[in-house]
């Protein structure tokens, strides 16, 4: 089925491309692009303003449009005749542009220059104004304009990212889109390269307060690497875009369980060709979690035997973000540019647990105590260099970036367990264990993108890129014998692996009046070596193609249909694949496997758009070999690992819906319902058929006075089964405000997350032997306040940079 896929989606694209060519030598023009721009009367853009085409002789609307980040905007394919420009936007009086021509001979049309006037309404004395709203969606993606949220301010982008749409950080960190796992996380459209705890601790240690914007892909084109079978996260983060000297400097404390704070800075100077920038972060982060569990393990004759385990994990995180970078515009139409970033970041946790143990549900029959002590530091260096040349005016650009990045992350951890009789005798000596866990990993990737206009109507994408990852992980454990630490050659061990991933994309648009069409074909041929030292090494090397088809119509101004499909695949972490063995105690632990395979998926999905704003998705993908978290026992001890299971089916609908109540009261309510089944039929030593329906809602309220900007936002998530799991229903309720003064140049703002202490992560499993269930209290409940101040010259916009190292970054731990 796979290869006939291939082979169909292969005959589409030649046959697409060889009548493109055609069309490009022979084919007659659809009519003139006409273009133009909209300025506030500062002379600013006037960015996502709504645009109207309109005929003159009878103010017929022929095309709609939004302007972009510059304030432009663009129509295709306009006959001639005569036209006029009438722009709106929230906050600002409607704009008409005079009456103008449109030649019969004309390929291209500047429309004449539109400025827009803000328009307030005085409500007790308070001026309105209109802001980019916080969630928005695109033709391709949704995005959340974090950067103008008062919940964002004093938080982590993993804490922000969880009130994202359609998103959802579970108990873990675990990130799902639409309730897959499997998302792949990019920041300023770089891969991360990094595991799911890797790319959580980076998350963590990135403040809220320097990102702009979060882009939600759902089905990316062939441009992007396969991997995801959810799809893309984008964190787009803030870059000055002023001449002169500039910047910002961000302050902020929070309360929770402990007292935490944070600090950001952002630095600016551009002068003649040259621009420099630079962001530092620190924060201090101290929280706790309390886990509960109650699970029950049978013997081989079903005798049962009751677990009852409570752990208070109290946790101190300290982190330090660098970048810089430097963009120099060798001509107008070539700029080459560099940037360093890096962190050094450090993570203390004081684990104290205990576990009571019985034949009967509340009988004791021995118990143990297990304190543990973990010590653990991250480290990267990341440089990228870059060049952009803009070949012609027509928008054919050749593009190159080349990526380095070191990662070494150490953990110290000291396990010491005492076991206890029910007359308070201990049996025998406490268990003492010690671990370090060294760990190296080294990315390289080079890549290369061409985009060739072949005509006004088609656009040809192509490029390639290669990346080479190689990460060492050396576990020294040691056990106590009575007089001294000694080497404890059960767990001792150290993995080595190694991986080259090789791709090529072509991407083919074509526009029609109405309809946009592209189709897209990727290869990336994956070459793997998973060595644990004393084993067989796992070596693997594949070929697969991923075909993508997107077809956009509009029916009317208010009214859009667009269709997509894509083929992905998820390689496994890094750290999945590790089989070290890592305790929580003695009867609990978790491991890699070192023998799992990736996950392809099939993705298609159908886009209903009204009026640019409210939207409905439906969705269905099937992934084959899904790579599911499993707890599996071994006598009285249980433990985590990732299995390839047989199948996974999902189906899902999607409503984004932005809504204005009056010019000083907005919202967006996004409901997200879907069904995750999964199938296998050997999972261990049984067969697992598992799903259900499941709902989350997310709406968010904003109030705007004059100076003064408030929100609320409120989410639930009905019960969801997730492969063995049975996930509890979660809700919560977050509230902010904020005031901005000194001629907009500072802000304060004050925030309260979980203002009821009610967000809870229970989950439960009663399958596959396992019977368990888990209850978790974060440290959720936190006050936040925030002061932020801006300073420097505004006037020029510098250069927005994407480089190729960032899908390999989102499978590394630790990182930031």
């Amino acid at each position: 089925m796979k290869t006939l896929t291939n082979n169909i989606f292969c005959t589409l694209l030649l046959v697409a491309i060889s009548w493109s060519a055609s069309f490009a030598q022979g084919g007659k023009s659809g009519g003139a692009k006409v273009s133009g721009s909209l300025l506030n009367e500062q002379g600013k853009p006037m960015d996502y303003a709504t645009v109207s085409l309109i005929r003159a002789t009878d103010s017929t609307v022929v095309k709609g449009a939004l302007s972009n980040d510059n304030g432009v905007y663009t129509f295709e394919n306009i006959r001639s005749g005569k036209y006029l420009i009438k722009a709106s936007v929230v906050g600002y009086q409607k704009a008409v542009t005079t009456p103008f021509t449109v030649p019969e001979s004309a390929t291209t049309v500047t429309a004449p220059a539109l400025s827009m006037h803000a328009g307030s309404t005085e409500l007790k004395g308070v001026t309105i104004t209109a802001t980019k709203p916080l969630i928005e969606r695109k033709i391709d993606r949704t995005v959340m304009n974090v950067e103008n949220s008062v919940l964002a301010a004093g938080n982590t982008a993993l804490e922000i990212l969880a009130k994202a749409p359609g998103v959802t950080v579970d108990k873990d960190d675990n990130i799902s889109l639409k309730g897959k796992q499997g998302v792949t996380v990019m920041i300023n459209d770089k891969l991360t390269y990094l595991s799911a705890a890797e790319l959580a601790t980076l998350l963590r240690s990135t403040d809220g307060n320097t990102i702009k914007s979060i882009e939600i892909i759902t089905n990316p084109s062939a441009k992007y690497d396969a991997a995801g079978n959810s799809g893309i996260i984008n964190i787009k983060l803030k870059k000055n875009s002023q001449s002169g000297t500039n910047g910002s400097i961000t302050v902020g404390a929070a309360r929770g369980a402990f007292w935490r704070d944070n600090t950001s800075l952002n630095l600016n100077h551009k002068e003649g060709n040259l621009n420099v920038f630079g962001t530092f972060s620190r924060g201090d982060n101290k929280n706790t979690r309390d886990i509960s569990i109650d699970r029950i393990t049978r013997d081989s004759a079903g005798k049962p035997t009751y677990f009852n385990q409570l752990t208070r994990m109290p946790h101190v995180y300290h982190y330090n973000n660098y970048r810089i970078g430097a963009d120099y515009d060798v001509t107008s139409k070539n700029t080459i540019g560099f940037v360093v970033s890096g962190y050094s970041n450090s993570e203390l946790d004081n684990n104290n647990g205990s576990t009571k143990i019985g034949a009967t549900p509340n009988r004791v029959d021995s118990s143990l105590t297990t304190v543990s002590t973990i010590d653990q530091s991250y480290k990267n260096f990341a440089a990228n260099l870059n060049d952009r040349f803009k070949i012609d005016t027509s928008g054919q650009e050749l593009s190159v970036d080349l990526d380095y990045s070191k990662f070494k992350n150490n953990s110290i951890a000291q396990y010491n367990t005492n076991y206890f009789l029910p007359d308070g005798s201990t049996p025998h000596a406490p268990q003492l264990l010690r671990n370090q866990t060294p760990s190296n990993i080294t990315i390289y990737t080079a890549k290369v993108d061409y985009t060739k206009p072949i005509s006004k109507t088609i656009k040809l994408e192509t490029g390639a890129k290669f990346s080479s990852v190689k990460t060492d992980n050396n576990l020294q454990a040691q056990i106590f014998n009575g007089n001294s630490y000694v080497n404890d050659t059960t767990r001792t061990n150290r993995f080595i692996y190694t991986e080259k991933i090789s791709a090529g994309y072509l991407n083919l648009n074509k526009q029609f009046k109405k309809t946009s069409i592209q189709l897209g074909l990727r290869g990336e041929y994956t070459q793997s070596n998973g060595n644990l030292l004393g084993s067989t090494p796992v070596d693997r090397s594949y070929f697969n193609l991923f075909p993508s088809a997107f077809i956009n119509h509009t029916l009317n101004d208010k009214n859009e249909i667009s269709f997509s499909y894509s083929r992905r695949i998820d390689r496994p972490g890094y750290d999945d694949l590790n089989p070290f063995v890592y305790y929580l105690d003695p009867y609990t632990f978790s491991k890699g496997n070192a023998f799992l395979k990736p996950q392809y998926t099939n993705n298609f999905e159908f886009n209903y758009t009204y009026n640019k704003s409210i939207n409905v998705s439906l969705g269905y993908s099937r992934t084959t070999d899904v790579i599911t978290e499993i707890i599996l026992t071994e006598g009285q001890k249980s433990f985590q690992t990732n299995l390839n299971l047989q199948t996974q089916n999902s189906y899902s609908l999607n409503i984004n819906a932005p809504y204005t109540i009056t010019k000083w009261w907005t919202g967006n309510v996004d409901v997200n319902s879907f069904y995750l089944g999964f199938k296998s039929d050997s999972v261990g030593t049984g067969k697992l058929s598992s799903g259900q329906v499941t709902v989350q809602v997310k709406a968010t309220q904003t109030l705007t006075f004059g100076s003064y900007r408030f929100e609320i936002r409120g989410d639930y998530q009905s019960p969801l089964t997730y492969g063995i799991y049975k996930i509890k229903p979660r809700y919560g309720v977050d509230a902010g405000v904020s005031h901005s003064f000194a001629n907009k140049k500072a802000n304060i703002k004050l925030a309260l997350d979980d203002i009821f202490f009610i967000r809870r992560n229970n989950v439960s499993s009663h399958t596959l032997g396992n019977d368990f269930d888990i209850r978790q209290i974060n440290d959720s409940r936190v006050g936040r306040l925030t002061f932020t101040y801006n300073f420097g010259n505004n006037k020029i916009k510098t250069r927005e940079h994407k480089s190729g190292a960032d899908d390999e970054k989102g499978r590394v731990k630790g990182a930031n």
